[in-house]
């Protein structure tokens, strides 16, 4: 099949969008995506974001969020497999095994920031002065382990949107959430609930656009038996106003 002529292809281009913002670079980001597989099928954690947030209110993702400066200093238990540290680094206009290393740490740290959950093994660091994320879950007693992050897919947020973002798109299994922190989700917070959806169940729920592509990456993958596998990476992106769907 032609790039051209993927299905998400016609989902994202259908999506209508405000383009009356200045236009900004994307910022480095990174999500997410929780995957349990110890039932007849798989389950994915999602959040419903709060309807109070003027960015997609209400809406169910995954959590993620912008790269920060502090995430390279994190230490880790386990860095990124060899092959997918080079598949975040193709592509990339300043490839580095530093900035591939930097987006998973920032996957693991917005899922403990927006979930409470702790994806990680057990050990011991000091805090990082400064930064009260990563402190809270080097507190807990645990380590990032990156060897357990599989690279998904990447894609950028369109010109002229309010915020822009370079996302990479991680899958871990559930089995590796070793702890977990109270009182993080509920009504005042960016997520008001969090959920274990089937890709069935998600279909009836509100999605960002980008979302349900990258579900549609996942579902295939599975069906294919090619998630966690060496391969090309489907990177979406826009061009006079119409999205690709590149591999890289």
């Amino acid at each position: 099949m032609s790039e051209a002529l993927h299905p998400n292809i016609a989902l994202l281009n259908k999506e209508p969008r405000d383009l009356k913002f200045a236009n900004t670079r994307p910022s480095d980001a990174a999500t997410l995506i929780v995957i349990d597989t110890s039932g007849k099928a798989p389950r994915l954690l999602m959040g419903k974001r709060s309807d109070k947030l003027k960015f997609m209110p209400g809406m169910f993702v995954f959590p993620g969020g912008r790269a920060e400066a502090d995430d390279i200093k994190v230490p880790v238990h386990s860095r990124l497999k060899p092959e997918v540290e080079a598949q975040l680094q193709t592509g990339v206009v300043r490839p580095s095994a530093a900035r591939a290393h930097r987006l998973a740490l920032a996957a693991i740290r917005e899922t403990f920031e927006e979930t409470g959950l702790v994806i990680g093994v057990p050990g011991k660091a000091d805090p990082i002065p400064g930064d009260k994320v990563w402190s809270d879950y080097l507190a807990t007693g645990h380590l990032p382990d990156l060897s357990n992050l599989v690279f998904l897919a990447r894609a950028i947020t369109p010109p002229r949107r309010p915020r822009r973002f370079d996302t990479r798109f991680f899958i871990v299994n559930a089995n590796t959430i070793v702890h977990s922190v109270g009182d993080i989700v509920g009504p005042d917070a960016e997520l008001t609930e969090l959920a274990w959806l089937t890709l069935e169940d998600t279909k009836s729920q509100p999605l960002p656009a980008i979302t349900r592509a990258i579900l549609n990456e996942l579902e295939a993958a599975l069906a294919e038996g090619t998630l966690g596998k060496t391969g090309a990476i489907p990177f979406y992106s826009q061009r006079h106003r119409q999205f690709v769907r590149a591999l890289i």
